[in-house]
């Protein structure tokens, strides 16, 4: 396949970006978005057809068993991110975009074979599930390419919507899988994998036909193992478990909660399970706008304290055993992952560009370092991404540890409670929170090389006298 390369990009330029930038940028967004949604889809299509899984069907799973394939799934899309990462800036982002979308035939037809055949081996449905974790792969290679097309003072705006985009396709398998049970009724799961089959077909048409290759989005190797002695790769990488791997744990998971907790059939849970991860979506975006506006730190730290909360009242919905409310919260709880997906996410780039503008102020050339931060921030967004994903493999295992143990979800919800607490803590501690110090506190601090507090995004970050080294 011939491929259309981009070998001048200079997003920071005013007249550059007015004068095209802007315009080939939006244009590879929109279609990363539709590629990454069909992509995301398939990765939670197990979420799904685990609901038609039933005793009426003919399957003997059990929720143990259900819960391990979701976790599997979610397992493998955490551990492809970081390789396609590396294979979107090696590729280039339109060639990926065009082999991922139809590598993900595989799984969809396997998928279609296999649901309709309720003596399948346990195994075999694992590594059935374990091929649809290609689908979150795309995520990395996704944001990556995006990340590299649009200038700073836009990165939060793009990439919450290009991840927003690609979230919203856990509710829309959910919402098919509702009109399947609808339509065909429970008999015939087949139907679900063999919609994504066109929308595949298309979406790798579309890539292929108006996506660019951008030559200056290469890998950097030497990036990646800058970033894994950074101390801020490692503490963004857990907030991002905190608000990604919480919105993808639980749509994974919430469906089979709700059956196991209340005892809803397939069609009853299906026609909730789509809103929290619906809203959660469009939710991204915005937390991406907060953060261009207000820091993605503060906006972290208080969705961080919100899920909190939010965890506390699932606890007393389930205590009281209202179904109305621990829906309602639940879906509370989606969106506030939402907003602080979209801030975190803008919280890596920003590091990364104050880290630039502090080398420049002390001498370094400014193409270089500005190049330099954009390497470093590529090169977490895909670290994060992948440890993100892993939190989603966490919250699935703590519900089923939760009910092999208790027979209920509580303990699960509870531990998520004290984590949240955790990365409130981090938060607050190493990017809100901003000592007052003197020239002399500031040198040794950089000796010390503490965890910065985050800059505004709309604010020029207090620099110390020495620049910081080995960044």
């Amino acid at each position: 396949m011939r491929a259309r390369w981009i070998t001048r990009w200079e997003p920071e330029d005013p007249g550059f970006w007015a004068s095209e930038g802007r315009r080939t940028a939006r244009r590879n967004l929109w279609l990363s978005v539709c590629a990454e949604h069909i992509g995301f889809a398939v990765w939670s299509l197990w979420s799904v057809l685990v609901l038609f899984m039933t005793p009426q069907a003919g399957f003997t799973l059990t929720p143990d068993e259900k819960f391990l394939l979701v976790s599997l799934v979610s397992l493998v899309g955490a551990l492809l991110r970081l390789p396609y990462g590396f294979a979107v800036t090696r590729f280039g982002g339109r060639t990926w975009t065009v082999c991922s979308a139809l590598a993900l035939l595989i799984p969809v037809v396997s998928a279609a074979v296999l649901v309709r055949r309720p003596d399948t081996p346990l195994w075999v449905l694992l590594l059935c599930a374990a091929v649809s974790g290609l689908g979150g792969g795309n995520f990395a290679s996704s944001m990556v390419n995006i990340n590299g097309f649009f200038p700073e003072r836009e990165k939060g705006w793009a990439l919450g919507l290009n991840a927003g985009g690609g979230n919203l396709g856990v509710a829309t398998v959910q919402l098919l899988g509702l009109a399947v049970l609808a339509t065909v009724g429970i008999a015939h799961p087949e139907v679900l994998p063999l919609l994504f089959v066109p929308a595949l077909l298309l979406a790798a048409l579309l890539a292929h036909r108006g996506m660019d290759n951008l030559a200056t989005n290469r890998t950097d190797y030497g990036a990646y193992r800058s970033a894994a002695r950074d101390i801020h790769c490692w503490t963004l990488s857990l907030l991002y478990i905190g608000t990604f791997g919480s919105f993808i744990g639980l749509g994974f998971g919430f469906g089979l909660v709700l059956q196991n907790e209340f005892g809803k059939s397939p069609a009853q849970a299906a026609a909730l399970t789509f809103l929290g991860p619906l809203l959660g979506s469009l939710s991204r975006p915005l937390g991406g706008r907060l953060a261009d506006r207000f820091g993605g730190a503060r906006v972290t730290a208080w969705s961080f304290l919100a899920l909190a909360c939010g965890a506390g009242c699932v606890l007393a919905a389930s205590a009281a055993d209202s179904f109305a409310a621990y829906v309602a919260v639940f879906t509370a709880v989606f969106v506030l992952t939402g907003l602080g997906n979209g801030a975190t996410y803008k919280m890596i780039p920003a590091r990364y560009a104050a880290r630039a503008r502090s080398a420049v102020e002390a001498g370094a050339d400014p193409t270089a370092a500005l190049a330099r931060g954009r390497r470093l921030a590529g090169a977490v967004i895909a670290v994060s991404g992948a440890m993100g994903a892993l939190g989603g493999v966490g919250i699935n295992l703590a519900f089923r540890q939760s009910y092999r143990s208790t027979g209920d979800a509580d303990a699960a919800i509870g531990a998520f409670l004290v984590f949240y607490l955790l990365c409130l803590a981090v938060t607050w501690a190493g990017y809100v929170r901003r000592p007052a110090a003197g020239p002399a506190t500031r040198v040794a601090a950089v000796r010390r090389q503490p965890a910065r507090p985050e800059p505004d995004a709309t604010q020029p970050e207090p620099q110390p006298a020495v620049a910081e080294r080995g960044a």
